[in-house]
């Protein structure tokens, strides 16, 4: 924090009324003639703009062995009132400092002196040895004043000690009425110094309580709850100067959408980013593109993932976001497209186990989807059913993850899973058909055993028919010749 320098007008306090001396005032706190014709011609050069030349005069007066200290002290006061104007701050303050030492001043004259040579002091660079002879002075019971106080903390923060500016501030603060914002500032500055985050923390709320549309208030609000391990409030604080629109530029927006994500928001996040993109606050690259279709499927939006993810991968060229769009296509079911996006990823440079594994995982999954094989089909019709296809081309895919990969085992236990689930349902539909022959091998013997009484053959059931010639073959003898 940058302290501004207040510097008071540097002969407020000192007393050059010596040039017109009262009649009542004491025979000691006189001018001699010959002293007074000097000063008096001093002052009617600086009167008269020849503020040097008034220098020059003093500088012979002082020489006169025969003054008195009240002489030496008014001149030297005259002296570094000429130095200060002339800009010449360090010999002002010597001559101040010789005014005093001349013992010719009250005890009031020389304090209002002291004061004006720590403001020198400090106004001259030297904070630390300013600073330490302020204090003194007022320690010893020098006036205390809210702008000496000012000073004096002035000093100790120039010279960066701090824990010896902080009492004086916080007794600057506690006199002030009405209390502005200097006040403020200057306590929140020193808390944060010296590492003082509760009393920051009272201060800054105070603060905002006072200026709540101070972006940088907020800003330190926010900061500080952080550093202090409570990253939520400092999300709600985060939150709150996004909606009052202080956050504008883009890190800080993009923060925000990184906010909302990890503390599990990802939608609201997409909704930030989409916003921002779209009044063009944040930049439309690939990086920002992934980033929100990435938070479309973490709020398993994967329809509104996709053209996004599309549009980046078109925008970079890149193998990773292409397999990304693979993915979130094969999530929505969308194994054709999925499928061109993965082969893209593979041209690019992608893995190519990765790609087929979900490539033929998608092609599996339409297996659900198709109408099942029946016993009854005849061979031409399972080879030729959609689900047998399905099944041939998941198959296939799995059998394209490069020997290599880290996933071809997957791939082969899913190549023999999906073949057991055809011989599978083969055994069954032998198993079925079996059972239904040895029924009707029951039947057909018994239409045979009531002919004596029928005349001919009868089943009851039609089905049987078909295996009456095999029956024959197997239990009858061929009839006699008549």
């Amino acid at each position: 924090m940058r302290i501004r320098r207040n510097m008071f007008s540097i002969l407020s306090a000192c007393l050059l009324a010596s040039a017109a001396i009262s009649p009542a005032a004491a025979q000691d706190r006189q001018f001699s003639a010959k002293a007074g014709e000097q000063v008096n011609a001093a002052l009617t050069l600086a009167n008269d703009g020849q503020t040097q030349s008034a220098v020059t005069r003093l500088e012979t007066a002082i020489t006169a062995p025969d003054l008195t200290a009240y002489e030496r002290s008014t001149i030297y006061q005259m002296m570094g009132q000429y130095f200060y104007d002339l800009g010449r701050p360090k010999d002002a303050q010597h001559a101040f400092e010789n005014a005093v030492d001349a013992g010719g001043l009250l005890p009031k004259e020389a304090d209002n002196i002291n004061i004006t040579i720590t403001q020198l002091m400090i106004g001259n660079g030297q904070y630390r040895a300013g600073a330490q002879r302020l204090e003194a002075h007022l320690n010893a019971g020098g006036e205390v004043k809210p702008e000496y106080i000012e000073l004096l903390v002035n000093g100790w923060v120039q010279a960066e000690v701090y824990s010896r500016a902080l009492p004086w501030a916080e007794k600057w603060f506690d006199a002030a009425n009405p209390k502005g914002r200097k006040h403020f500032d200057l306590l929140n500055f020193l808390y944060s110094q010296t590492g003082q985050a509760e009393r920051q923390a009272d201060i800054v709320k105070q603060m905002i309580d006072r200026w709540p549309e101070d972006k940088a208030l907020w800003t330190i609000w926010a900061s500080m709850l952080a550093n202090g391990g409570r990253e939520q409030e400092a999300f709600e604080v985060k939150k709150i100067m996004y909606l009052k629109g202080f956050i504008t530029t883009e890190p800080e927006l993009l923060k925000v959408v990184q906010y909302y994500s990890f503390y599990d928001m990802p939608y609201q996040a997409a909704k930030i980013l989409e916003q921002e993109m779209a009044d063009n606050r944040i930049s439309r690259t690939p990086e920002t593109l992934t980033q929100l279709s990435n938070l479309h499927r973490q709020a398993r939006e994967y329809g509104r993932a996709i053209p996004v993810l599309d549009a980046a991968a078109k925008l970079s060229g890149d193998a990773a976001t292409y397999a990304a769009l693979g993915e979130a296509l094969y999530n929505e079911g969308d194994c054709v497209k999925s499928e061109v996006a993965f082969n893209e990823a593979i041209t690019r440079g992608y893995d190519a186990g990765k790609s087929w594994m979900l490539i033929a995982s998608c092609r599996y999954d339409q297996i659900a989807e198709l109408d099942r094989l029946t016993c009854d089909m005849s061979d031409a019709q399972m080879a030729q059913a959609p689900i047998t296809k399905a099944r041939g081309a998941a198959i296939e895919a799995f059998g394209r993850v490069p020997t290599s990969s880290g996933v071809k085992a997957d791939a082969q236990k899913w190549v023999q899973f999906i073949s057991a689930e055809k011989d599978a349902f083969d055994r069954r539909c032998g198993l079925i058909i079996d059972v239904e022959k040895d029924l009707c091998f029951q039947k057909i013997k018994q239409g045979y055993d009531a002919i004596f009484i029928t005349g001919e053959l009868r089943l009851e059931d039609d089905v049987c028919w078909k295996y009456k010639e095999e029956y024959d073959a197997k239990y009858r003898q061929a009839a006699p010749p008549e």
